[in-house]
């Protein structure tokens, strides 16, 4: 420990806490010298004659000075390479005046690699108008220039949220990369999944179709899911068929039918059976019970090549039915956006096997939609926008970046390598999907074109849509819950470092970070519906409980049910092999087994959903904040709160899954992450 030379000096406890990961530890020299209103201390090396600064560590140190420092502004921790480099990590660092009179943090969760000074605030958050010094004013602006330099907007592709300016993800900067831990485990899932089918020797049968249905079980293995095995046993039953538009992969899709669309021309007579003798298809749509998925989006997007063989891509049509006992049931189903000889209209009347065929299909698009679209653009691409503008607009010190940080955690890694193994020309898609390739740019592209800002919000989504009378509709009644508790969570941060709209619209950190988001990030976007300013509490409130809303509850909606729905290939098909069929009572099981996943596909399907749906073992539940980056107890009050309205959520969605057959369990708070992390 440094010892004062003299006994007048004054002696400030330094106490650093290194991070847990591992690594995070080091043996370089780390020195750290206080900055206060009245001077500097002296320039102390943390060193107490022993073994320092190891992984997990809390170690503390006297660091003296001449005189009082007065209030504490800043903590600069350097670190020297010397001979071997040795990254670390600290958490945070606490300081205790001589006089015992107070213990300040100064919040830091970053990485020093190389010769390096980094400056810490104290952990109260700071706005702009807060600070009146000019050391801090200056360490803000040096700090956004900095990560300006760093954090630098690049366009992937044209009609496309722009994103961070990397080849790979070996380019980030360490603070946002994922911990070795994670990294490790994130390489092996993926290749235990594939090596437990390719010992079955299943995996690297390209081109082979399975004999029949109950053939895709033998791509079942030691993992499995209640949920996954259930879909297995019903997924031909129309109930069933119907349920998963509600509480399925991509629950947002499903909107009220206030008419027949003109190209499809389904008819009273045709659909009168399913609906009942007491009632009629016009009947049912003036009391709001008919309802329609429309995948037009599909329409002309060029289908995938994969080895040399033509997938297959079909732009349905789906009318369904809220049945009074039967449940969320279809009425018809038409397999192209142009009505005619060549696309008829199934029903539920017609020979099992064309009916079951048509509703393969209808779930084949579904897969489509729900990867690209609702998972990939929509929560992926669009929070990877607001983590670069975050980094480029808003200080450390800042109320906003504290209360954003946790949730844009590991999503520019989860992006950059998503853009390679997923989305690239030799990407996951590409070797199994019906989208891969060209298709999947093209889809992503025309969402975007279309895309609101208003959609992003459940409440008025759900109003837009029709969907809020639909019984049964766990994901609305669950996300709902968790947007008001974020939205009452976010109000309370904003009120309490936000006195009047006049200080939101004269922060100009943080009408820079929106000009960022809507001008940069979001450029070609005309019918986006944001706003360039920001002009009241209340606008502001709702731009960051979307933020929130979509890294966690959304995005968990999407991904989390990936291995439940689609481990059963049938049920939800990545690709197709042959066209629709024009014919009905042409289909047969073998044209059927020809157009379903061949054994590769299948196999890859299924490996890709677990890797991808599975709990991450370093998981931090939503409104747990493991990085304490709030420091003020008004603050910490608020996240109490915050975290015991969650629990009460957590106890009513378990409360209301008693008894179910098939549960829905995707939006329990601790299923859902802070932040995309997968």
């Amino acid at each position: 420990m440094a010892v004062c030379v003299h006994f007048r000096q004054m002696k400030y406890k330094v106490t650093v806490a290194v991070g847990t990961s591992k690594y995070s530890g080091t043996r370089n020299c780390v020195y750290v010298t206080l900055v206060g209103k009245k001077g500097k201390s002296e320039r102390t090396i943390l060193d107490n004659f022993g073994l320092d600064l190891c992984r997990g560590a809390t170690d503390e140190y006297i660091v003296c000075s001449d005189a009082s420092l007065g209030q504490l502004l800043l903590v600069s921790l350097e670190k020297q390479s010397h001979w071997v480099e040795d990254s670390f990590f600290c958490r945070y660092v606490t300081v205790k005046t001589p006089d015992g009179s107070g213990v300040f943090a100064f919040p830091c969760y970053r990485w020093l690699t190389g010769d390096v000074v980094l400056e810490l605030r104290e952990g109260t958050a700071k706005k702009l108008s807060d600070d009146s010094l000019p050391l801090l004013l200056a360490h803000r602006a040096r700090e956004l220039q900095e990560r300006q330099k760093i954090y630098r907007w690049k366009s992937f592709a044209p009609d496309m949220p722009k994103c961070i300016d990397v080849e790979t993800e070996k380019d980030l900067p360490a603070d946002v990369r994922f911990d070795d831990e994670k990294r490790s485990d994130f390489k092996s899932s993926l290749y235990i999944a594939l090596g437990e089918l390719a010992l079955k020797e299943l995996s690297i049968k390209f081109g082979e179709s399975w004999d029949d249905l109950d053939d895709f079980k033998r791509t079942y293995w030691k993992i499995r899911s209640p949920v996954s095995e259930y879909a297995m046993n019903h997924w031909t039953e129309d109930w069933f068929f119907g349920y998963q538009f509600l509480n399925g992969p991509n629950p947002r899709f499903i909107r009220r039918c206030s008419e027949v669309p003109a190209n499809f021309p389904v008819t009273a007579d045709m659909v009168q059976s399913t609906l009942g003798e007491h009632t009629s298809l016009d009947q049912e749509i003036k009391a709001g019970n008919i309802y329609q998925v429309d995948y037009a989006i599909l329409d002309g997007i060029p289908p995938n090549v994969i080895e040399g063989v033509k997938q297959y891509l079909a732009a349905p049509l789906c009318l369904l039915y809220d049945h009074p006992e039967r449940g969320f049931i279809p009425l018809a189903i038409q397999l192209g956006q142009t009505s005619g000889v060549d696309t008829p209209i199934f029903l539920p009347s017609d020979p099992p096997l064309a009916w079951l065929l048509a509703k393969i299909w209808v779930r084949h698009a579904e897969f489509q939609v729900f990867q690209v679209l609702s998972h990939l653009l929509r929560t992926h691409l669009l929070i990877e926008v607001f983590c670069i503008a975050t980094h480029r607009q808003v200080p450390a010190v800042h109320p906003i970046y504290k209360l954003l940080s946790p949730h844009l955690r590991y999503t520019l890694e989860i992006n950059a390598r998503g853009r390679i193994q997923l989305m690239s020309s030799d990407g996951v898609m590409a070797k199994v999907a019906s989208t891969g390739g060209e298709g999947l740019m093209i889809l992503a592209q025309r969402e975007y074109k279309f895309l609101t800002y208003r959609s992003l919000q459940p409440k008025l989504d759900f109003h837009d849509r029709g969907v809020t009378k639909l019984k049964g509709y766990h994901y609305m009644e669950d996300s709902m819950m968790m947007w008001d508790a974020i939205h009452r969570f976010v109000s309370g941060v904003v009120s309490l470092y936000y006195a009047s709209d006049a200080e939101v619209l004269h922060d100009s950190e943080l009408q820079a970070w929106v000009q960022d988001i809507t001008q940069e990030g979001y450029e070609h976007i005309p019918k986006f519906g944001l706003s360039s300013e920001l002009t009241s509490r209340e606008e502001l409130i709702t731009l960051l409980s979307v933020v929130i809303f979509t890294a966690s509850a959304q995005h968990a909606a999407t991904n989390n049910g990936q291995f439940d729905w689609c481990a059963w290939v049938p049920n939800t098909p990545c690709t197709m092999r042959c066209p629709p069929p024009i014919d009905k009572d042409a289909v047969t099981m073998e044209m059927i087994m020809n157009s379903l996943p061949d054994m590769s596909q299948t196999c890859f399907e299924m490996a890709f959903a677990w890797h991808l749906s599975r709990p991450q073992p370093d998981a931090i539940p939503i409104g747990q904040y493991v990085e304490e980056h709030f420091t003020e107890p008004q603050a910490q009050e608020l996240i109490k709160s915050f975290q015991q309205e969650l629990h009460d959520i957590e106890k009513k969605i378990m409360k209301k899954n008693e008894g179910l057959e098939l549960q829905y369990l995707y939006l329990c708070p601790s299923r859902i992450e802070n932040s995309i992390t997968i």
